[in-house]
C-alpha cells in the first residue's frame, strides 16, 4: 500500500467518524423539536422492525411540535409504543390519523448534563481521530521500514497526516461549539 493510499484511506476513516459524531448529537434533545430524535426509532410493523421515517412522514411546524403521520394508521398504536421506549421524556397525542409529541422546554440543570453528554460523546469522537491517526502512523513507519518509502517521505506523510487530525479535530470543536449553542438557547 502506498503512502497516498493510507492518506486517503485515513481522511475516509476520519469522515466517518465525523459523521458518527453527526449522528450521535442529532439524536441529544434540544429543547427545540427535531427530526432526528424520532426518525432513527424501530417500529415492529407487521412483525418486522421498520424505521419510522419509511413508515410515516414527520414534519416539525414549529419549533416545540412534531407531527408524526403514518401511511398506515393502522400503525398507530405501535408507532406510540415505541416512543414511550424510547425515553425521549414525552408523551404522544394520538387522534387517529397523526401523532403529535409537544417536546417541552429543558430546565437548566438538564442542559448543563446534556452539554457534559456532548462533551463526551466529542471527546470519543477525537478518541477515536487520534486511533486513526496513530494506525496510520503505523503503517507508514512500516512502509519505511520496508524500504518502500524513503525517510523523507515518511516524515511527509507524517507531516500530511497531522494537517488531517488537525483538520477534522477542528471540525469536531465547531460541531460540538455549534450543539452546545443549540442546548443552551431558549
Amino acid at each position: 500500500m502506498a503512502l497516498r493510499e493510507i492518506l486517503e484511506d485515513t481522511e475516509n476513516k476520519m469522515k466517518k467518524t465525523i459523521e458518527s459524531v453527526l449522528r450521535e448529537f442529532a439524536e441529544v434533545r434540544t429543547g427545540r423539536a427535531h427530526p432526528g430524535l424520532v426518525e432513527g426509532l424501530h417500529i415492529d410493523y407487521y412483525g418486522s422492525p421498520t424505521l419510522l421515517k419509511q413508515i410515516a412522514s414527520i414534519s416539525i411546524p414549529d419549533a416545540h411540535l412534531i407531527i408524526i403521520q403514518p401511511w398506515d394508521p393502522n400503525v398507530l398504536p405501535e408507532i406510540e409504543k415505541a416512543i414511550f421506549k424510547s425515553n425521549l421524556g414525552v408523551v404522544p397525542y394520538n387522534d387517529g390519523k397523526l401523532i403529535r409529541l409537544t417536546i417541552p422546554s429543558l430546565s437548566k440543570e438538564r442542559r448543563e448534563e446534556l452539554a457534559k453528554l456532548v462533551r463526551k460523546m466529542a471527546e470519543e469522537g477525537r478518541v477515536s481521530l487520534r486511533t486513526i491517526r496513530h494506525s496510520a502512523k503505523e503503517a507508514i513507519e512500516k512502509l519505511e521500514k520496508d524500504k518502500v518509502i524513503s525517510e523523507d517521505d515518511k516524515f511527509r506523510g507524517f507531516d500530511e497526516l497531522q494537517k488531517l487530525i488537525d483538520k477534522y479535530t477542528a471540525k469536531i470543536e465547531e460541531i460540538l461549539k455549534n450543539k452546545e449553542k443549540e442546548i443552551f438557547e431558549f
